[in-house]
């Protein structure tokens, strides 16, 4: 018996071990997921502890050719949505097959020092960027690009097929690449500029 076999076994056994092993697994990056859909803690915990109960109560039908974090991080991108959905309940999920706009600003990324490109302020950038970006494409690209899950384990976890999570993550890449490159190409268009916020830092 493997280690993730061994650990559904203990839940569903309802071991208090196993619950906390399952938890300290799992918790931080079920609430960045969370977080990442929903945009605020409150709505990340409710979603985080959501998550947890539905999957205790629903581990005896845990079917084991899948895996574990798989069908938990599809648990809590459903809570995530209903949380959403809640609170926005006049908004519908945006249409993701309509064609794929093209960048108006796109920057030489090589032309950039690495320390600005690392700077605080291009992750602050890039954080709202994301948070700003439809909800299906910011789901997209936390659970690939972010999470560093496989396209089919985010294809199943958003419930979509492979080819529909390409195309959106697509767009989000696109869309992030466009509104950081706004940020970077002021930069390097206007050595001026970047010689006041050298100077500043």
């Amino acid at each position: 018996m493997n280690d993730e076999s061994a650990l559904i076994a203990g839940l569903r056994q309802r071991d208090p071990q196993a619950f906390a092993t399952f938890f300290e697994q799992y918790a931080d990056r079920i609430y960045r997921l969370a977080y990442g859909i929903v945009g605020n803690e409150a709505d990340a915990e409710e979603a985080l502890q959501s998550t947890f109960i539905s999957a205790l109560e629903a581990i005896d039908r845990f079917e084991q050719h899948a895996r574990l974090g798989t069908w938990l991080y599809r648990i809590a991108y459903n809570h995530a949505l209903m949380i959403l959905r809640r609170r926005r309940p006049e908004e519908s999920l945006p249409d993701e097959d309509g064609p794929l706009p093209m960048p108006s600003a796109l920057t030489d990324w090589s032309m950039l020092p690495e320390d600005r490109l690392l700077s605080s302020e291009a992750q602050e950038i890039l954080r709202n960027a994301i948070a700003e970006l439809p909800t299906t494409l910011r789901a997209a690209f936390i659970c690939r690009d972010i999470e560093g899950f496989s396209t089919a384990e985010c294809a199943q976890i958003i419930g979509v097929s492979e080819g529909a999570l390409k195309v959106r993550l697509h767009r989000a890449r696109l869309a992030l690449r466009e509104r950081v490159s706004e940020y970077f190409g002021e930069w390097v268009a206007s050595p001026s500029s970047r010689g006041d916020r050298d100077h500043d830092v």
